[in-house]
């Protein structure tokens, strides 16, 4: 007899560092590892539930944290890998398992004698509790009872079959999203159709070729550092229009990856199940347990930035016509030309080309850029370590250690867009930090969508693609520096308007003239960054934030909008293309996600009604980062350790508006984030 292999989700991993031994996992040991977890953590919710004894911090919210451990280990792999490397195999077990997840989730928060153990342990005598399991306490009762545990019998099952739905149509809309991004690509077959590319465009492009096994041409993808580099650069009209309609025609191209169907069944759903636990709107609902409260607070601050991003990008957009008649051309501008002439006006205005910027932002040369910096401000260094299992040959891995020497993470880093990965920029984790019954460490991994090199060439970044690495960065730091006892606490599991503070503020540190002049070496010369470039860089700053303001604003607006109730009968396009008019939308820019690939909102629940999320928190990053200017140092050490002990290390451990009081002493305004985007000339 031939002996089965045991399945290595459900094993012990002998692994470096205990990370998951991706070269023996296959898509065939998902299923059955996840029907024996499932099993186990609802066995354990049972006993838990049906405990004689009275309810107690220790048997009932303790208890609790346990069973669901093994769940979110086989989860966290596989989500990391349909994410980043997915195949038909995984696409099909993602469909079939995504409405058993959300049973299962509703298993656990509808269960009415669990909930009142909570319930009790609530509202009875919480003096013998520290912050942190008061804490703990806090987001076990408020996440239950915005799951529905209060609701009736009736009320409980038509909310665990709307979140069946939701996570079934969430599915379905990643996938074509990603059916689109993958089946797309632009074939550039003559040197006409190459002109105006820079050396290293040409390079990444027929890169992008040889990576699908083409030959003789090189090809645009509809990875964000592919197809806004052809816009950037192509003086090829025609062609740019090509991309950019397929780029912002995702998930509407009327085929079978049409996203407008799921759309409007997402959004009904979404407002029927607020509704069903009492609130006005699906935005109602989600704002009550974030930062911003309610609705009408986002709308406030989105029209504080909106209408002087407005007026700002009104004279970016006269500029540039006069650019097009200075060249002869009697052509309005249109969104597939902003970025192309927005590029020659900065030549023009501020003597800097981004081609004579990109040879000094080497990839490799980043990465160590945002090592260094928080080395200098958090003590954390990073070793490279090649023993780690990776599931793709172009993840790396380093071995975190903090200031005495001591291990406190692995970071994992899979930089190169490739067909089997979804568009974007995202941090996640294997493994979270907690402290439950053992010191466990982190393993975060950063995933992007550079362009791949070719072989034996460094890869060079952009200015956005190098923001983007400090940006996904900032998160990976929130991970590893996790300080926290319980898992529910740890890390990024913080409110959606204050995750990405600690990642929008590690942005500040790119643009810092001590790492330009360090890290910033050219790549063929090795000759440093010449400080006049560097001047330009800076003087540069703001440059095009009226476009960048709008393109964000408006997504973040029609978001708000669309879960704000009162859209029976949804259709996507004409609701879009009506909210953008009654905005007053400039015509020659479109939001940065169309609701047909708006994976932010559509995917999952995350983002949606919060994207305005990134805005809010660029309020409290560019006060944030004042504080660093008002001691004169980008790396005071003082305000340094207050941002570690307080934001980066605390989880959520204290609510956020409290964390952030605690580093800055109060709460900022917006007149830091209008100086950031030089709106404040705008504003009158």
């Amino acid at each position: 007899m031939t002996a089965v292999a045991p399945n290595p989700l459900l094993t012990e991993w002998e692994t470096p560092h205990g990370a998951p031994p991706f070269d023996a996992i296959r898509p065939e040991h998902f299923r059955p590892a996840f029907e024996a977890v499932m099993a186990d953590h609802l066995d354990a919710i049972d006993t838990i539930a049906a405990n004689p004894a009275a309810p107690t911090f220790d048997n009932t919210l303790v208890a609790l944290e346990r069973p669901g451990l093994a769940l979110s280990r086989v989860a966290h792999i596989f989500f990391g890998l349909t994410g980043a490397d997915t195949n038909e195999a995984l696409q099909a077990i993602e469909r079939d398992m995504a409405p058993l997840f959300a049973r299962h989730s509703d298993t656990i928060h509808l269960n009415q004698a669990l909930f009142e153990r909570i319930r009790k342990v609530w509202t009875g005598d919480q003096t013998g509790l520290n912050d942190e399991q008061r804490r703990l306490l806090d987001r076990y009762h408020t996440n239950f009872t915005r799951s529905g545990a209060g609701l009736d019998e009736d009320g409980r099952r038509r909310l665990a079959d709307i979140n069946e739905r939701l996570a079934t149509f969430g599915t379905l809309f990643s996938q074509n999203v990603l059916a689109d991004e993958s089946a797309w690509t632009m074939e550039l077959k003559s040197e006409a159709d190459l002109a105006g590319l820079p050396d290293w465009a040409r390079a990444a492009a027929a890169q992008a070729a040889t990576d699908r096994c083409l030959e003789d041409v090189s090809v645009v993808t509809l990875a964000r550092s592919s197809v806004e580099t052809f816009l950037q650069f192509s003086t090829q009209r025609d062609l740019r229009e090509t991309a950019f309609a397929a780029w912002t025609n995702r998930g509407a191209n009327d085929n079978a990856h049409d996203n407008g169907a799921l759309i409007a069944e997402i959004v009904a759903l979404r407002n029927q199940r607020a509704e069903l636990l009492g609130y006005d709107s699906h935005a109602d609902y989600t704002l009550d347990d974030a930062m911003a409260k309610t609705p009408q607070a986002v709308a406030d601050l989105l029209r504080t930035v909106w209408e002087p991003g407005v007026r700002l990008a009104t004279r970016e957009s006269a500029d540039l016509q006069a650019l097009v008649a200075d060249d002869g051309g009697n052509h309005n501008i249109a969104a597939a030309d902003w970025r192309f002439y927005s590029d020659r006006l900065r030549k023009k205005r501020f003597d800097f080309d981004e081609s004579e910027l990109k040879p000094y932002l080497q990839l490799d040369r980043m990465i160590d850029a945002a090592f260094w910096v928080a080395e200098r401000l958090f003590g954390v260094s990073f070793a490279s370590v090649d023993t780690v299992p990776t599931y793709h040959p172009d993840v790396r891995s380093w071995a975190a250690s903090d200031r005495d020497g001591r291990f406190i993470g692995v970071f994992m880093a899979d930089y190169f867009a490739r067909p089997s990965k979804r568009g974007g920029a995202w941090m996640s984790n294997f493994r979270s930090q907690h402290r439950l019954d053992r010191d466990v460490q982190p393993i975060i991994v950063n995933v992007m969508n550079f362009s791949r090199p070719p072989d034996g060439e460094p890869a060079l970044l952009s200015i956005d693609d190098a923001r983007t690495l400090f940006h996904e960065f900032g998160h990976a730091l929130h991970g590893l520096l996790s300080d926290v006892t319980y898992p529910l606490l740890s890390g990024t599991h913080v409110a959606t308007d204050f995750v990405e503070l600690p990642s929008q503020l590690y942005e500040h540190w790119l643009l810092q003239t001590e790492v330009l002049e360090r890290f910033a070496v050219h790549y063929e010369t090795g000759e440093a960054i010449p400080s006049a470039l560097v001047e330009k860089v800076l003087a540069a700053r703001t440059y095009n934030q009226g476009f960048a303001t709008v393109e964000y604003t408006a997504s973040a607006l029609l978001d708000l909008d669309l879960h704000r109730g009162g859209l029976d009968g949804l259709d996507a396009a004409a609701f879009e293309a009506r909210a953008l008019e009654s905005i007053g939308m400039p015509e020659a820019i479109v939001m940065r996600h169309r609701l047909p690939h708006f994976l932010h909102i559509f995917a999952d629940d995350q983002y949606a009604s919060g994207y305005y999320s990134y805005l809010w928190s660029e309020v409290l990053d560019a006060d944030a980062f004042a504080a660093f200017e008002e001691a004169g140092d980008p790396f005071d050490p003082e305000v340094a350790a207050r941002l570690h002990d307080s934001i980066y290390s605390a989880g959520n451990r204290r609510d956020p508006a409290e964390a952030y009081r605690l580093f800055r002493g109060r709460m900022p305004t917006a007149d830091a984030l209008l100086k950031k985007r030089g709106l404040d000339a705008a504003v009158s």
